[in-house]
Order: C-alpha cells, then structure tokens, then sequence
C-alpha cells in the first residue's frame, strides 16, 4: 500500500495527513511519529507560504559569461535554497527568475519581466549580471538581447529591459564586476562601448524605495557575498532592516571595506621582509610575483569560496584585482608587480622587515617555544608551590 506521508517539505495540504495505513501490530509508535511529524510539515509549510513574496528579475544577457548566476548555487551561509524556502527566521521568500534556475524558456520565461515592466509583479529586484552595451552604436543590428517585441517583431535589448524595469524596481544591483564597473567587455578597445550599471542610469539615480545602484564586485561574485546581499536586501525591503550601509561606490562597506593583504595568510611574511619569489613558495608574501592585494578591496581571503574554503590567496594565486573599478586595464599584466608594491617589498626587506623577524625569531627560540624550567626531575619542586600549611 502507498504511503500517505509525503518527504520532508511536502506535507500533504488536502486534509488527508491523518489517512490511516494498513500495518503490522507494534507500529503504532510508528504512526503516530509520522502522523505528527506531518502536522508540523503542515504548519511549517503553511506558515512559509504566508511570507512576502520579494521577485528577483535577474537579466544574464548583459555583457558577460553568467559567472554570478553559476556562483550562486555555491552559496552556503545563506544558501540559495535558504532564500527561496524562506526559512530565515522573519525573511520574505524570494522568487528568482534567473535562466539558470528556471525550467521555463522562451517567451514563457520572459512573461514574469512583461508583467513587472507592466506593473503587474511588485515588489520586485531588479538584477543586472553582465556590462551594459551601448545600443547606439550597434549599427542595424544589437549587442545583447533576450525575447521579442510582439510590436514590431524585434529583439529587446538588454538596456531596454533595464529601461523598462528599473523605475518600478524597489531595488537594483549590479551583480559583478562587468555589472557594477564594466569589467572585461569595458577594456580599452572594446567596439561595444560596454559600461557599468551605474554609468548607464547615472550615479544620482535611486529606486523606488530611495535606494541607490548596489555593486556587488566580483569575478565572479563570491558566492555568500551574493545570498547575503540578497537577504539585506529582502530584510529592507520587507521594512525590518534600514538601508544598507554603502560605500561611495555603491558597494555594500561590510563586505569591500577591507583589502585583500589585511585578510591574507600570507601579510605576515610581508611584514618581515619574505617575499616568495616562485609560485611554489610557500614561505613568502606574493606582490613580487604580481599579487595586487596591498590595494584590492576584497574579502575572499577571510570568507573563503565555498563553505569557507578557497579563494585565489588562500590557495597559493596571487590576487589581480577582479574586485576593483578599471579592472582588467588597470592591473595588467597580472603577473608583473606594480610599483607600489616593488617599493612596500623593498621597504620591508631592506628596513624594518629583517630587523622585526630575527626580534620574533629569538624570542621564539629562547623563550616562547621552549619548556618551562621547572620541569625537570630533582628532589626539589621548582614550580613555585607554596604549602599552605
């Protein structure tokens, strides 16, 4: 006979959770567990699908290679299924289109933009994943588009979606670097005229609820930096959080605050003047090698990559500054150090560094890594006791 319970998460919702089964003498222990464990399922689910429903219109035809969307099902702390269960104590559920998640396709994936864009879907996010093309200069064809015009039967260009969807959208983010500053399709030389987010609508504009354009860097985007954001956002949007705390580049300040060397494993061998001079060095700070984090806002060193684990530093690369406003342009070549970071090396090497490490040196040496004295055998006690009586 089947079962009348369903798994976890799929409580039956047609009043039939009580069906009794057909089963042996000494269940009834059994049946009952079950019978209450699907009363809470039903409660559980009941109580999920009264929260606010936040939608996430997530456009991955920007100019970009999806990184972000890819990153996202990496996420741990929150997950993505955290966020779309709505299982955070007090958070709306979300509901993200995003081509990579959806079983739709075609125009049936695009119906949930038309009816945002028509006003039909509130409250929603608004999510850019990849560089603005410039359309203007396009000639007779386009640079990035996704569905048709049933109008006039032509594509609808990225930046006509941004313009169509941003002016209802309680929130926007640019969820990347090519999003948040143009990235690789804006390097010099480019023939698309590529830009930010932010250089598209302007640095003044605001959303809905008076929020400005999030830019959440990354290449891609680390992944909790991605579900955290989301989550503020879904916090603020819900009225139980205030605005977040941006920098002047629209970055959330918690996670961009910090450079990469005040997060890194290796910024003490900088410190004293040891500075690896292969890729296989273990033992040495890696600007020599081209490593750009004395002057990379990016908190993957402390936050890892998946459940706190990788991320470029904490595996042996050097950073090249994929966070940053000019990237790539301004860091290349990636293997070459800068000026800057030739100067801090000969600096540490020449002047303090040797003098701080042979102090640290002898003092773990002679005092720090040896046993304490008095642990040696004698007939008298050398610890220091006192009998009290």
């Amino acid at each position: 006979m089947a079962s009348p319970w369903k798994p976890r998460g799929t409580a039956r919702h047609d009043g039939r959770a009580r069906l009794r089964p057909r089963r042996a003498a000494g269940d009834g222990a059994h049946f009952v567990e079950a019978s209450v464990t699907a009363s809470i399922e039903l409660a559980l689910d009941q109580a999920y699908s009264e929260r606010q429903l936040i939608h996430v219109l997530w456009l991955t035809t920007g100019l970009g290679c999806d990184g972000e969307s890819v990153a996202m099902t990496a996420a741990t702390h929150p997950s993505l299924e955290d966020l779309l269960r709505g299982i955070l104590p007090g958070a709306p559920r979300l509901v993200i289109y995003n081509p990579l998640l959806a079983y739709e396709t075609g125009e049936e994936f695009t119906a949930p933009f038309r009816r945002a864009a028509a006003g039909g879907l509130n409250p929603y996010v608004l999510v850019l994943e990849g560089s603005v093309a410039n359309e203007e200069i396009s000639g007779e064809g386009h640079w990035a588009a996704m569905g048709v015009d049933p109008d006039d039967g032509q594509p609808i260009t990225t930046s006509a979606w941004i313009d169509r969807l941003a002016p209802r959208a309680a929130a926007v983010l640019a969820m990347g670097t090519c999003a948040a500053f143009g990235g690789i399709p804006a390097m010099r030389g480019n023939p698309t005229g590529a830009m930010g987010l932010r250089d598209y609508l302007g640095s003044d504009w605001r959303s809905r609820l008076g929020i400005p354009i999030i830019n959440l860097p990354g290449c891609p985007v680390q992944p909790d930096n991605i579900t955290e954001t989301l989550l503020h956002l879904a916090f603020r949007i819900g009225g139980v959080e205030r605005d977040l705390d941006l920098d002047d580049l629209g970055r959330p300040r918690w996670l961009c605050e910090r450079t990469v060397q005040e997060g890194c494993g290796r910024a003490g061998f900088a410190e004293q003047g040891k500075f690896a001079q292969t890729p296989a060095d273990r033992h040495g700070c890696l600007v020599k090698l081209g490593c750009k984090g004395p002057v990379v806002k990016c908190n993957v060193p402390t936050r890892g990559w998946v459940a706190g684990v990788g991320g470029c530093p904490n595996v042996g690369g050097i950073c090249i500054a994929c966070t940053m406003p000019g990237f790539p342009d301004k860091f290349m070549p990636f293997m070459a150090p800068s000026r800057l970071g030739l100067a801090a090396a000969a600096g540490a090497r020449f002047t303090y560094g040797p003098v701080m490490r042979r102090l640290r040196e002898r003092a773990i040496r002679h005092h720090f890594d040896v046993e304490p004295g008095w642990r040696r055998t004698g007939k008298s006690l050398g610890t220091g006791y006192r009998p009290r009586w």
